[in-house]
């Protein structure tokens, strides 16, 4: 059902203020209040490089995701509303200090940060307006994290812009607002010899492929983000992604096979993507069905006394989450697209089995608390 043309107008609003209180954010870090001297010209501020332009953006769009939501919690009747727009203010304040906070050049006292209602605003905002935020602010975490040249920043955007898509997606559910993106990654195929062209593009990840929310059984179209092969992963990072997935594939059948019902069709289902996925890597990485294959007939997993399912999913996607978070860090920059989503994937699947978000999925170092 298209939106009412009102309802459109209003969101589009919205999303102009939002897009002009990051830059306002961002203004606030490039330029200095300067006192005028007339017996020497004030001092300039430094001209920050492209990299430092992305960190100051992603600075930005925590803060703004902060305040808006700060001004919204008072107004939540719901309490489930309340206690997550609560989490999402406190854990964007935690990335924003991570990221580098605003960049302060010393030049005395910086302009104000901008407020998350402009003066003259006649539409206060709302929590699926936050939503919206949270999504696009994810969009340009996850983007600058596929092609940031720093390594270690583009690990802690990929990771920021997981909790980002996590939180949109929980906050959505609470409010009735759209939902972000399916996030569906593709590892990529091979070249087929003498022609170029990737083998049954498309292929073998589909099969397997997970969804927005992995709860609910849909089974949405892919991102676009597949494709590229990622650059810089050695012959051992691959063996360890190959040998990650399978392990996690039969970890999940294994358990399925003493569970019923639904229980039963969501284990199996997540276990058909991680086996999918180690196939995929192992096609990639030129090793599927030699020697080099690291994947087993059989792994050790946990008793059932000793975790429950969800315990387990949530131990398993979050091994995985760190895995392809070291990755991002090492991987070529333009390259690492598929790592950045199967991390957000990773943290999507994590909410969808209940488990406490975090505000830097993969980043361990970082845990809450």
């Amino acid at each position: 059902m298209e939106p009412h043309p009102a309802h459109a107008r209003r969101r589009d609003r919205r999303r102009r203020r939002v897009r002009a209180l990051v830059a306002a954010v961002l203004v606030a870090g490039l330029t200095a209040a300067c006192g005028v001297r007339l017996e020497t010209p004030p001092p300039s501020e430094p001209v920050p490089d492209a990299l430092e332009v992305v960190r100051r953006t992603a600075v930005a769009d925590a803060l703004v995701i902060a305040e808006q939501a700060e001004t919204v919690v008072a107004m939540a009747r719901k309490k489930g509303v309340r206690t997550e727009l609560e989490r999402i203010a406190a854990a964007s304040r935690q990335q924003a200090t991570e990221l580098g906070g605003v960049y302060d050049s010393g030049l005395e006292a910086r302009a104000p940060t901008a407020s998350p209602e402009v003066s003259g605003s006649a539409d206060p905002v709302t929590a699926a307006d936050v939503a919206h935020t949270l999504a696009d602010a994810a969009a340009r975490s996850r983007s600058a994290a596929s092609t940031a040249p720093d390594g270690p920043l583009a690990r802690l955007l990929a990771s920021v812009g997981a909790s980002q898509t996590v939180s949109a997606t929980r906050l959505a559910r609470l409010t009735g607002a759209d939902a972000p993106a399916p996030v569906t990654p593709q590892i990529p195929v091979p070249a087929t010899p003498g022609t170029g062209e990737a083998e049954g593009e498309g292929e073998g990840e589909a099969d397997g492929a997970s969804t927005q929310n992995p709860a609910d059984g849909e089974d949405p179209e892919p991102s676009p983000s597949g494709g590229q092969t990622p650059e810089g992963l050695s012959a051992a990072d691959l063996s360890a992604l190959i040998a990650g997935e399978d392990a996690a594939g039969f970890a999940l059948r294994q358990r399925a096979a003493m569970a019923e019902g639904n229980r039963r069709e969501r284990l199996l289902a997540r276990s058909d993507v991680h086996v999918a996925r180690g196939e995929a890597w192992a096609v990639l990485a030129g090793t599927a069905g030699t020697d080099q294959d690291p994947r087993r007939v059989a792994y050790d997993v946990p008793a059932p006394g000793e975790q429950g399912d969800r315990a387990l999913v949530r131990a398993l996607e979050e091994g995985l989450a760190v895995d392809y978070a070291s990755l991002v860090a090492t991987s070529a920059p333009g390259t690492r697209a598929v790592l950045v989503e199967l991390l957000v994937e990773a943290a999507l699947t994590v909410d969808a089995w209940n488990g406490p978000p975090t505000a830097f999925p993969g980043l361990p170092e970082l845990a809450d608390g």
